[in-house]
């Protein structure tokens, strides 16, 4: 899974994922992911990556032609990309170590909920327990309604009109 994660938003964009990361697939996906920065016109600073051999200098030129600096941690320290290593280790805890993933089709439908959980519903202490897209209640002052994502692994509270 190649993930992109706007750490002053803590929002999440999954690129892709594949049982087979190959340098030429991992360039694609950064090319496909500077397409949709144009079309949200979204404009990051930085692109912090580990030294994994699957990020050839392609990739980094990608970002470079978008005018985004790329910043390679340090050998051997993941604490350096820790709001990276910390979305990793909420999506194995809250939801990969329950399922049970049968297929490639099934993780991404399966990340594709939990991405869209964690973007909008899941508050975060680094945002004063706000949400990374803010959601605003349609009604302050009616009943309490549960709704259950990935089956009610998770489950998402909102008001019902009144």
């Amino acid at each position: 899974m190649l993930f992109f994660l706007e750490v002053g938003t803590r929002r999440v964009h999954v690129a892709g994922c594949t049982a087979h990361p190959t340098a030429a697939w991992v360039t694609q996906q950064a090319r496909q992911f500077a397409w949709h920065m144009q079309d949200t016109r979204a404009s990051p600073r930085f692109l912090i990556h580990d030294r994994d051999a699957k990020f050839p200098p392609a990739f980094d030129t990608v970002f470079a032609a978008e005018r985004v600096e790329v910043v390679r941690t340090p050998y051997r320290a993941p604490t350096a990309n820790a709001y990276a290593e910390r979305w990793v280790r909420s999506v194995r805890m809250e939801c990969l170590d329950h399922l049970l993933i049968v297929g490639e089709g099934h993780l991404r439908q399966v990340l594709a909920s939990y991405v869209a959980h964690f973007n909008q519903a899941r508050p975060h202490r680094g945002l004063g327990q706000q949400t990374p897209l803010p959601h605003v209640p349609s009604e302050p002052h009616g009943a309490v309604r549960r709704r259950d994502v990935l089956g009610g692994l998770i489950h998402e509270y909102d008001r019902e009109a009144a």
